[in-house]
């Protein structure tokens, strides 16, 4: 195992039952992180091995402070913030209502405000920290029918790069990872969506989103989840105020 300066870390990850945060989950339990995982719900098969599992949504502060409570009376401060949670709602402008852009806006942007504002006294008193939002290639650059998700994506990656220059002297990163396309169950949603509304098959949809990227393909959640393992690593320590794009070139 390399000397990352991972090991009995304590790592917080929210939406870490599926997709992207779930193979951050897994990522940083085999490097020996002790790691307290979020979410609404966690189904029949549970929180891996060796994994505290915890129930919040994370647009609930209070439910979000318990849930925090308990990951520090279990595993002690939380030294890595991972904050994972988000979904998206598509619908031109013209039917994006201001309901839909507060719940994207809850849900993407606000939840990252409450999470830091949890884990950060502790990484101060510390003068260690790690702070990672799994934020989007939409929060580098437009895409069409999600103007809201897109707008709060842009606002995690503004909070990322102010919050850097607030704690640089600090011992504590603040970095953001976008990827583009995935293959997790969001973009599986949209596939479905994007079927029903077009008639396409869904071979031809995922071909359709795989074009974005210039590799021709959908990112793994591996690969998403390899960047915030080495942006929570010591040698990333003077990585600080970064959008890290995992788009196989679609934004830089």
């Amino acid at each position: 195992m390399p000397d990352d300066g991972l090991t009995d870390q304590h790592v917080l990850v929210t939406g870490g039952s599926r997709g992207i945060g779930l193979a951050i989950v897994l990522a940083m339990r085999a490097r020996g992180v002790h790691v307290s995982a979020l979410a609404r719900h966690w189904g029949a098969k549970g929180a891996p091995e060796g994994v505290l599992p915890l129930c919040a949504d994370v647009t609930d502060e209070d439910a979000l402070a318990a849930a925090f409570a308990s990951a520090r009376d279990r595993h002690g401060p939380v030294t890595i913030l991972v904050n994972n949670a988000g979904g998206v709602e598509t619908a031109p402008i013209a039917r994006t209502d201001a309901a839909m852009v507060r719940r994207m806006l809850a849900l993407n942007l606000e939840s990252v405000f409450s999470l830091t504002r949890l884990v950060l006294p502790s990484m101060l008193a510390a003068r260690r920290g790690r702070i990672i939002t799994v934020a989007s290639t939409a929060g580098l650059k437009g895409y069409a029918y999600v103007s809201a998700y897109s707008a709060a994506k842009h606002g995690v990656i503004g909070l990322t790069r102010a919050l850097a220059q607030e704690v640089a002297s600090s011992g504590v990163t603040v970095n953001a990872v976008c990827p583009g396309y995935t293959e997790t169950d969001l973009v599986s949603t949209s596939v479905v969506a994007i079927m029903a509304k077009t008639g396409r098959s869904d071979a031809e949809v995922r071909a359709e989103l795989a074009k974005a990227n210039p590799q021709g393909r959908l990112v793994q959640p591996d690969e998403v989840a390899s960047a915030v393992l080495w942006l929570a690593s010591d040698g990333a320590a003077s990585v600080n105020g970064v959008a890290l794009s995992v788009s196989g070139g679609e934004t830089g």
